[in-house]
């Protein structure tokens, strides 16, 4: 009891600085509204805590408080951002940002407040005239010569969701060694220290000339234009879940050559409310349940999605049986990347010096991918700024052909920095072509990747542990898988262990240790088994949870045999989950 009433009035200290003359008098109305309420939960949801600037930005609730997304949070991330860059690019004449946004709830308002706080601090703005994708603004970080750029989105989060995305000179979100610097930067400022007054002058409202550059480039990366132009009426089935989608990718989809493509009228309408899903987010089935019905009725070849951001892709596919069915983030990455790689050797374009990227969670079957191809393959941490940084390492010397990550995200092109919605589902669709062109569906092309490069199947599992002692348990399990490793797990012998946060890679047998090439340490823990199967665990950097990726193998003998191999994996899945516990 002493807790809670040293808590609340703690907050109440906290809430009352926010009367003062430094906020304007809608925050302040508010904030008296939460003081003067009988049930303080409101007022301590929005104050216990600030909300704080990490190295990917902010992501909160909307409303007033010190940790809600709100002209103040947003203000400071901005101040702090631009006293950075002033310092760091103070030999330039002139700096320069660009800026975007999604169709959220506040998105063009918070946009706005960046805008301006940018430009009363002396740097050059470029802001879109409405919401866009996320890739967008990545390009146009690039095209327009910025050194910096913000993009106001919380992704597939829900309604109540705002954040603040900030990204470096090459298009790609911040790391080291301007993300920390960034951060403190950010931490020191004061509501007095925001330079809310914009400075009109400097700031510039891009569009259309930036929609048909960026469209132009993507239209670049087609592969198969002939195979598309003999099936151009290919039954597509694509919808924007609300969000900013709707503004390129039938665009860029007809672009491509695609002619048939079916909408779902009620989600093409953008809000910030998304009135027809529980949460915007494609990876989930509930999500994708209008666009199937529409290709119920329609028996359309495909089914695609982005999420409200428009950089991660959902993707459904008809299965032998005829039913509509999700595939998932590994199964996505592997087609693309199987799909252009086969195209570049058909078409005579692999040089020797190509290469891929994945991150250490996503499935190993595209290492077996890129092996029988030939092409070198890169593993990197979660996150497309580490393959952005890939990318920066490489591109004076290799090739970049694509790059992905299980959580459903997929990068085929330089240009851009940040995972894009709109090149992965046109080349999505052009894989789909290129596969009737061979006398296959969606499934069987599929089911060939997997004949030839091995089964695999992969599920994510999370263990919530809340509170103190929540974290404390995390800890404990993670110490636990350390010291006392599996030694089999699904019935196969665990032969090495990689462990991130000391760089360490083991041979069990032989108990040789030896160091990975990673750009930094990480708190990640795998096992790789005598089968081939793959098991990551690591804690949220950000939520009271530790999270298992599970990637169990599989026998697969003939194209055919999909289903016999899928329920082999998931008796092995559920085994490995009885070895670790969970």
């Amino acid at each position: 009891m002493e807790n809670n009433e040293q808590l609340l009035k703690e907050v109440r200290a906290k809430a009352a600085e926010w009367l003062s003359d430094g906020y304007d008098e809608p925050t302040r109305t508010e904030v008296k509204r939460m003081l003067d309420a009988e049930d303080p939960t409101e007022l301590i949801e929005s104050f216990y805590k600030d909300l704080e600037f990490g190295t990917g930005g902010l992501r909160g609730i909307m409303g007033v408080g010190t940790n809600r997304m709100n002209r103040y949070t947003v203000g400071a991330a901005t101040q702090g951002l631009a006293n950075y860059l002033n310092e760091t690019f103070s030999e330039l004449p002139e700096i320069k940002v660009a800026v975007g946004h999604d169709v959220r709830n506040n998105s063009r308002e918070f946009a706005e407040i960046v805008a301006d706080v940018f430009s009363a601090n002396g740097i050059t703005v470029y802001l879109f005239d409405s919401f866009r994708p996320t890739p967008e603004l990545s390009f146009a970080i690039r095209e327009l010569g910025c050194q910096s750029g913000v993009n106001i989105t919380a992704s597939h989060n829900p309604k109540e969701y705002n954040g603040y995305k900030a990204y470096w000179a090459d298009g790609a979100q911040i790391i080291a060694p301007h993300d920390v610097n960034i951060v403190s930067r950010v931490a020191s400022i004061t509501p007095a220290d925001i330079k809310f007054g914009g400075d009109k002058s400097r700031i510039h409202i891009i569009g259309e000339e930036i929609d048909r550059k960026f469209l132009d480039a993507v239209k670049g990366l087609q592969l198969s234009p002939d195979i598309v132009a003999k099936h151009s009426d290919l039954k597509i089935v694509y919808t924007p879940i609300h969000g900013t989608g709707v503004k390129l990718i039938p665009e860029s989809l007809r672009n491509y050559g695609f002619t048939n493509i079916i909408h779902v009228p009620e989600q093409d309408i953008p809000s910030g409310d998304f009135p027809t899903v529980d949460s915007p987010n494609p990876e989930n089935p509930s999500a994708m349940a209008m666009a199937i019905d529409v290709a119920k009725k329609t028996q359309a070849d495909i089914v695609m999605a982005s999420d409200p951001d428009a950089d991660r892709i959902g993707c459904v596919m008809r299965n032998n049986q005829g039913e509509y069915v999700l595939i998932n983030g590994n199964q996505i990455v592997m087609i693309l990347l199987n799909y252009i790689i086969t195209r570049n050797k058909e078409l005579g374009l692999i040089k020797g010096n190509e290469y891929i990227v994945k991150t250490i969670v996503t499935t190993e079957t595209i290492k077996s991918i890129a092996d029988r191809a030939g092409i070198k393959m890169f593993d990197c941490y979660t996150g497309f700024k580490w393959i952005a940084a890939v990318i920066r390492d490489h591109e004076e010397t290799s090739r970049y052909l694509g790059g992905g990550e299980e959580s459903y995200g997929f990068l085929a092109e330089t240009f851009c920095r940040d995972k894009d919605s709109v090149s992965a589902i046109c080349l999505m669709a052009e894989a789909c072509a290129w596969a009737k062109e061979q006398g296959m569906d969606f499934g069987q092309m599929l089911a060939n990747i997997y004949l030839e490069n091995g089964f695999s199947k992969e599920e994510g599992i999370s263990v919530v542990r809340p509170g103190k002692t929540g974290a404390d348990e995390i800890q404990a399990m993670m110490k636990g898988f350390r010291t006392n490793p599996p030694k089999q797990l699904g019935g196969s012998d665990v032969i090495t262990i990689k462990d991130y946060a000391d760089l360490n890679v083991t041979d069990v047998k032989t108990g040789v240790t030896g160091k990975m090439d990673m750009p930094a340490t990480s708190n990640v823990l795998q096992f790789f088994t005598a089968d081939g199967s793959k098991v990551s665990i690591r804690p949220s950097g950000t939520e009271p949870k530790i999270k298992f990726y599970i990637e169990a193998k599989a026998t697969m003998k003939c194209a055919g045999c999909y289903d016999k191999a899928n329920a082999e994996a998931t008796a092995k899945t559920e085994a490995i989950k009885k070895d670790l516990g969970i």
